[in-house]
C-alpha cells in the first residue's frame, strides 16, 4: 500500500461513523503485514505536515503492531516483520524520538522499549555506539532518552544477565558525568535542564538498583557523582515557574529532580551503605559511604525538613523519602548521635504535625469521602504517604531508642490530651487531638508490652479515646473507632468498658459520615476477634452482638453498595466465621448481597483494568466470604440448595477464561456446593464441561483445585455420572485424564490429580465401569514407566491396587494381557521393602496408602488357583501381613498423639470407651514395635480439610512423615472396609474353597509370619466387635 492510500485509511479510523471506522480498521489489519507497511506508518508519524490526529492514530497502531509482532512469542512462530523493515525502523526511529511532540513521543518510546528489550545487544549491537556519539553533540536529549530505556532493561537483572550494564556504564558514565557537571553550573536553568538531569538520575538509579557497577567502586569517580548529587540536594528549588496548584507542583520538573536525587541517595544508603547488610567484598564501600557521605546526607535532609516548620512546601513523596532515610538512621549509633541534637525539633515540630489531620485531609473528606476512604486503606498510598512515614519513624524510634524517647513522646501526647480537655469547646485543638490519637494507635504494640503504660491503657481509652465517639468532628469519631479497634484485645478490668466500646463502634456504623462508618466496621472486626478466651466472657461478648446481627448485616451491605473495599468483606467474613450456624437465617440474604457486590466489583475492575484495583480485590473478598457462609451452613443442606441459584451465574461465568483472576475462589464455592447439597443438581452438573474446557485451555495450574469438585461429582453423583450419555461424563473424564497423563511434557507434579481421579472412579463405581479398566490401567502403566518422583510412583501403584480391589480377575488379566504383570508386581514389592536408615518406609507412607495396597493385594488371594502360582501367593500373603502390622502401628501412634493433644474430634482406630482394653500390642501380633510412620488419623468431612487431599508429598523431608496425614483423603466406599476383617474373611474363604491350596500356603510360612497371621486374625475379630458396636450406636442415635 502506498503512502497516500495509507493516509486515507488512517483518516477513516477517525471517522465518526462506526461502519467507516470498522472498515478502516479492517483495511489496516489486511495490509499490516505487507512489506514496507511499518516504515510508511513511521513516515506518517514523523511528518510534521500531517494532521496531528492522524499521526496519533498512526503512532498507536505502530506501537500495538510492534508490541505484538516484533519478536515471536513462541519458538516456532512465524516472523511477521521482515528483517529489511526491522533494519529501517531501527535506523530511523532513534533520530526522530527527540523531535516528536510529547503526545507522540510516549507511543514511540514504548515501541523503542519493545525493540531494545528484544534486540539489544545481539540484533542491535551498534545502539550503544549511537548513544555514546550523541551524548557528545546536540542530540543529548535523544541519547539520554534511549539510554534510560537501555539501562532500565537491566534494572532488575542479576548475575550474568546483568553483565551488559557494566559495558553501558563503562562507555557512557564519563559522558553523563560531564553533562551533569555542565548542567549544574547553569546560572538560571530552565525546565529543559531539569528534564535532562532527571534522565541522568534515572539512568544512574537503574544502573545501581541491584548492584553497584564495579567502575563506581573507584573512590574518585564515586565522589565526583556524590558531589553532584549533594549539590542538587542542597540547592533550593527555583521559585520562579512553580505551579500554584499543589497537585501539579509535585510533578514539576525541579521537584522531580529533587525526588530522584533523594531516591538515589536512599538506595545507596539502605542497600549498599549498611555494614550489617553488606557482603564482605563490599564492606569497604559501606564503610566509606558511612564515613564520607551518610552524615552529610542526613544534614541536608534535616535542613530540607526545616521548611515544614515555617510553613514552606515540600512534595509528599520527598518528605516520605527523607523520613525513610531518617528512620533507617535510628539504629546506627553514629547517625543517631548526629540526629539527637535536633531530635526534639524533628519529633515535635515536624513529625507530629505530619501525623495531624490537616487542610488537605479536610478538603478531601468534604469533597470526596470515597477517595478519602480509598487513600486511607490503600497500601500503595502508604508507600508514598508522609503521615505513614512519620508513624514509621516514631514506631522505630520507640522500638530501637525507647529508653530515652518513649517517655518523652508519651508525655508530649499526654500534654496534648490535657490541653484539649482543659480548652473551651471553640478553642480545642481538634487536629492535634487527632494526631495524638493516631500516635497512641500506632504505638499500641509497644504500649501493650511496656509498664507503666500497659496498666494504664484502659484508663487512657476511657478518658481520652471513647469520649470522641460523640465528637462533633467526624475525623475524631473515625479516629476513636480506629484506636478502639487497635486496643480491642487488651484485658479489660471492667467488662462494661468493653461492652460500651463495642456498642459505640456499632453505632459508628450508622454515622452520617462515610469514613466514620468504614473505620467503625474495621474496628468491629477487632472486637469480634477479641471475643475469645474465657468461655463466659466469650459468650457474653458475642451476646452483645447477637441481638443486633440483622441491623449489623444491613449496615454492612449499605456500605458495600457505597465502597469497594476488601477489608470490609473480611470483617463480614470474620463475623460469619464467629457465629457459624447462627448465620443460617441470614445466609441466603448474605449470599445475594455478596453476589450483587461481586458483580459490581468485577465491573469496576474491568473498567479500571489495573492489577491492584480495589474492585478486583474486593471481588475476591466477596467470593471468600461466600465460601465462609457455605461452610457455616454445611450441616444445613436445605439452605445450600436455596443459595445455589444465586451463585450459579457467577460460577458459570467465572469458570471460563473471564474468571482467571478469581478462578480458585470460584472452584472453592463449586466444591462446597457439590459437597454440602443433599444431591448434586443438574444445573451444577452443567459446570463439569466448563471445568474440563478450562483445564484444556488455561487451568492446568488449578488441577488440584478442580480435582475437589470432580471428586464430589464422582462420589456423590455416581449414578448420574454412570448413566448420563449427553454429555458422556465417562468419556469426558477419560479424554481429560488420558490427555494429561499421556503428555510427556507435563511433569509429575502437574498430573498428580489425574491418578487420584482414577482411584475415585474405581472406588465409587465398583462393577460398573469394566470397559474403562483396561484404558485406565494402560495409561497408568505407561506413566509409571516414565515417573521420576517416588510419590508419583506410589500414586500410580495405588491406581493398580484399586483396580485389583475393583475386580481382581479383570485387572490381573489386563496386566497379563499387556505383558506387564511380572514387572508391576516386582516393582510393587520392591517399593514396599524400601526403608530409610531410620527404618521408616520410603513409600506408601500414609494410612490410606497402606490400606489401598492391602485391599488390592488381598483381593488377589481370592482368585482361583490358575490365576496365581503358589510362590506368588506366598509372597503376596507376606507382603499383606507386613502392611497390616505397619498400618496398625501407624493408627496406634496417631491415636496416642491425639490423646496427648486432647483432640475432641478424634475419629481414631477405636471408640473412646474401648481405648484401654481394645489395644492389641505388637507383641500380641507377634512382632516388636516398628519405627512406623507418624500420621494423623482424623478424618474431617468438610471440604477445607478434604481439599488437602491434593497436597503433594514433600520429597525433601528425610526425617519425618508427619506431612502424610490421612485427613487428606476424599470420602470413599473403601472407608467402610476394614483391611483386617477383609483379609481374614478372604483367607477363610480360601480355606473353605481350596483347602489344599490353603494348606500349601500356610506350610510355606515361617514361625514369624505364622505369629503375625495369628495376631492379625485376633485383631480382626476385635475390629468386628468394634464395628458392630459402632453400628448399633448409630442405629440407637438415629432412633432417638
Amino acid at each position: 500500500m502506498d503512502l497516500p492510500s495509507l493516509l486515507v485509511i488512517l483518516q477513516g479510523a477517525l471517522c465518526p461513523s462506526p461502519d467507516e471506522r470498522k472498515a478502516a480498521e479492517q483495511s489496516l489489519n489486511q495490509f499490516q503485514y505487507a512489506p514496507q507497511h511499518l516504515v510508511r506508518v513511521l513516515q506518517i508519524i514523523v511528518d510534521n505536515n500531517c494532521d496531528m490526529a492522524v499521526r496519533q492514530v498512526a503512532s498507536i497502531h505502530f506501537k500495538n503492531f510492534i508490541a505484538k509482532n516484533w519478536s515471536p512469542h513462541e519458538p516456532d512462530e512465524q516472523r511477521k516483520i521482515s528483517q529489511t523493515d526491522k533494519n529501517m525502523v531501527r535506523d530511523n526511529i532513534l533520530v526522530f524520538v527527540p523531535q516528536l511532540p510529547p503526545l507522540l513521543r510516549v507511543q514511540i518510546g514504548e515501541c523503542l522499549k519493545t525493540i531494545i528489550h528484544a534486540d539489544y545487544p545481539e540484533q542491535w549491537p551498534h545502539l550503544l555506539d549511537w548513544v555514546k556519539h550523541n551524548l557528545q553533540d546536540k542530540q543529548v536529549y535523544g541519547a539520554l532518552y534511549v539510554l534510560r530505556i537501555l539501562a532500565r532493561k537491566y534494572e532488575f537483572k542479576s548475575d550474568e544477565e546483568r553483565t551488559p550494564v557494566y559495558h553501558i556504564v563503562e562507555e557512557t558514565f564519563p559522558h553523563l558525568l560531564n553533562i551533569y557537571n555542565r548542567l549544574v553550573q547553569i546560572v538560571k536553568p530552565s525546565l529543559d535542564v531539569a528534564e535532562l538531569i532527571k534522565f541522568i538520575c534515572k539512568i544512574f538509579w537503574s544502573s545501581i538498583y541491584l548492584e553497584i557497577p564495579k567502575q563506581l567502586f573507584d573512590p574518585n569517580l564515586f565522589n565526583a557523582w556524590m558531589i553532584l548529587f549533594l549539590n542538587v540536594l542542597e540547592r533550593p528549588v527555583p521559585l520562579e515557574g512553580q505551579p500554584v496548584d499543589l497537585e501539579i507542583r509535585k510533578s514539576w520538573g525541579w521537584w522531580k529532580v529533587k525526588k530522584w536525587t533523594i531516591h538515589i541517595l536512599n538506595r545507596l544508603y539502605t542497600r549498599f551503605g549498611d555494614l550489617k547488610l553488606q557482603n564482605p567484598e563490599n564492606k569497604a564501600f559501606a564503610q566509606m559511604f558511612q564515613k564520607n557521605y551518610a552524615g552529610k546526607i542526613l544534614e541536608c535532609h534535616l535542613n530540607l525538613l526545616n521548611v515544614i516548620c515555617v510553613g514552606g512546601y515540600l512534595p509528599d513523596r520527598v518528605i516520605n523519602l527523607i523520613l525513610q532515610y531518617l528512620t533507617n538512621s535510628i539504629s546506627k549509633n553514629a547517625m543517631y548521635n548526629l540526629l539527637q541534637s535536633r531530635l526534639d525539633t524533628l519529633l515535635f515540630e515536624i513529625i507530629f504535625p505530619l501525623m495531624c489531620f490537616n487542610d488537605t485531609d479536610q478538603k478531601l473528606w468534604d469533597e470526596d469521602p470515597h477517595e478519602y476512604v480509598r487513600k486511607g486503606y490503600d497500601i500503595i498510598e502508604d508507600l508514598y504517604s508522609p503521615r505513614t512515614a512519620a508513624m514509621d519513624f516514631v514506631s522505630e524510634l520507640v522500638r530501637k531508642r525507647g529508653k530515652e524517647n518513649l517517655h518523652k513522646f508519651i508525655q508530649f501526647i499526654v500534654e496534648i490530651f490535657k490541653s484539649y480537655d482543659e480548652a473551651l469547646v471553640e478553642y480545642k485543638p481538634y487536629r492535634q487531638k487527632d494526631g495524638a490519637l493516631l500516635a497512641v494507635g500506632a504505638l499500641c504494640d509497644k504500649l501493650k508490652q511496656t509498664e507503666p503504660y500497659r496498666s494504664q491503657l484502659e484508663h487512657m481509652l476511657v478518658q481520652h479515646v471513647f469520649p470522641e465517639f460523640t465528637s462533633p468532628f467526624g475525623h475524631l469519631r473515625a479516629k476513636a473507632a480506629w484506636v478502639a479497634g487497635q486496643y480491642a484485645h487488651i484485658n479489660f478490668s471492667d467488662q462494661n468498658t468493653f461492652r460500651k466500646a463495642l456498642h459505640s463502634v456499632v453505632s459508628g456504623m450508622r454515622d452520617p459520615e462515610l469514613p466514620v462508618r468504614i473505620d467503625s466496621v474495621f474496628a468491629l472486626r477487632s472486637f469480634v476477634e477479641a471475643c475469645r478466651g474465657i468461655y463466659m466472657l466469650h459468650t457474653m461478648y458475642l451476646n452483645e452482638i447477637r441481638p443486633i446481627l440483622p441491623q449489623l448485616l444491613d449496615e454492612f451491605f449499605k456500605l458495600m453498595n457505597e465502597v469497594e473495599n476488601e477489608d470490609l468483606v473480611f470483617t463480614l467474613e470474620t463475623i460469619v466465621d464467629k457465629f457459624g450456624e447462627e448465620m443460617a437465617p441470614y445466609a441466603l440474604g448474605l449470599c445475594k448481597n455478596l453476589a450483587a457486590a461481586f458483580w459490581r466489583c468485577m465491573n469496576t475492575a474491568e473498567a479500571d483494568d489495573e492489577v491492584d484495583d480495589p474492585g478486583a480485590l474486593a471481588a475476591v473478598g466477596c467470593l471468600r466470604a461466600t465460601s465462609t457462609i457455605l461452610e457455616s451452613v454445611s450441616r444445613l443442606p436445605h439452605i445450600v440448595v436455596e443459595i445455589e441459584p444465586t451463585l450459579l451465574p457467577i460460577m458459570r461465568r467465572m469458570l471460563t477464561s473471564d474468571g482467571q483472576e478469581v478462578f480458585e475462589e470460584v472452584l472453592e464455592i463449586v466444591s462446597y456446593i457439590t459437597l454440602f447439597s443433599p444431591t448434586i443438581s443438574l444445573e451444577m452438573w452443567g459446570l463439569w464441561s466448563l471445568m474440563m474446557e478450562a483445564l484444556a485451555d488455561f487451568a492446568i495450574d488449578y488441577f488440584p483445585n478442580i480435582l475437589v469438585p470432580l471428586g464430589n461429582y464422582l462420589s456423590r453423583g455416581t449414578a448420574h455420572f454412570l448413566t448420563c450419555k449427553e454429555p458422556d461424563y465417562q468419556q469426558s473424564l477419560w479424554t481429560m485424564i488420558s490427555s494429561i497423563m499421556g503428555d510427556k511434557n507435563v511433569e509429575d507434579n502437574d498430573i498428580e490429580p489425574a491418578p487420584k481421579l482414577i482411584q475415585v472412579v474405581f472406588q465409587n463405581c465398583k462393577g460398573q465401569v469394566d470397559q474403562w479398566v483396561e484404558p485406565y490401567l494402560r495409561i497408568t502403566v505407561e506413566r509409571l514407566r516414565r515417573a521420576e518422583k517416588s510419590y508419583m510412583k506410589c500414586l500410580l501403584m495405588q491406581v493398580i491396587a484399586d483396580a485389583l480391589f475393583y475386580n481382581s480377575a479383570l485387572a490381573l488379566g489386563i496386566l497379563q494381557k499387556l505383558g506387564v504383570a511380572t514387572e508391576i508386581f516386582n516393582l510393587w514389592f520392591q517399593m514396599l521393602q524400601e526403608v530409610k536408615k531410620s527404618g521408616v518406609r520410603v513409600n506408601f507412607k500414609r494410612e490410606h496408602d497402606k490400606k489401598v495396597c492391602c485391599l488390592g493385594l488381598t483381593s488377589l488371594l481370592a482368585l482361583p488357583a490358575g490365576h496365581l502360582p503358589g510362590e506368588a501367593l506366598g509372597r503376596i500373603f507376606r507382603a499383606i501381613l507386613d502392611l497390616l502390622v505397619a498400618y496398625k502401628d501407624q493408627i496406634a501412634e496417631a491415636a496416642k498423639e491425639e490423646e496427648v493433644e486432647d483432640d475432641d474430634d478424634m475419629d481414631g482406630f477405636q471408640t473412646d470407651d474401648e481405648e484401654d482394653d481394645g489395644d492389641v500390642s505388637d507383641k500380641e501380633m507377634g512382632v516388636d514395635t516398628e519405627d512406623g510412620d507418624k500420621a494423623d488419623s482424623i478424618r474431617l468431612q468438610k471440604l477445607a480439610e478434604q481439599a488437602k487431599a491434593f497436597r503433594p508429598y514433600d520429597e525433601d523431608d528425610d526425617d519425618s512423615d508427619d506431612d502424610y496425614s490421612d485427613d487428606e483423603e476424599l470420602q470413599s466406599p473403601i472407608d467402610e472396609v476394614d483391611p483386617f476383617v477383609f483379609f481374614v474373611d478372604t483367607v477363610k474363604s480360601l480355606q473353605v474353597s481350596d483347602p489344599l491350596r490353603f494348606q500349601n500356603l500356610t506350610q510355606t510360612l515361617d514361625f514369624h509370619c505364622q505369629a503375625l497371621a495369628n495376631g492379625v486374625a485376633q485383631h480382626a475379630e476385635q475390629r468386628k466387635a468394634e464395628i458392630e458396636k459402632e453400628r448399633m450406636e448409630k442405629v440407637a442415635a438415629g432412633g432417638s
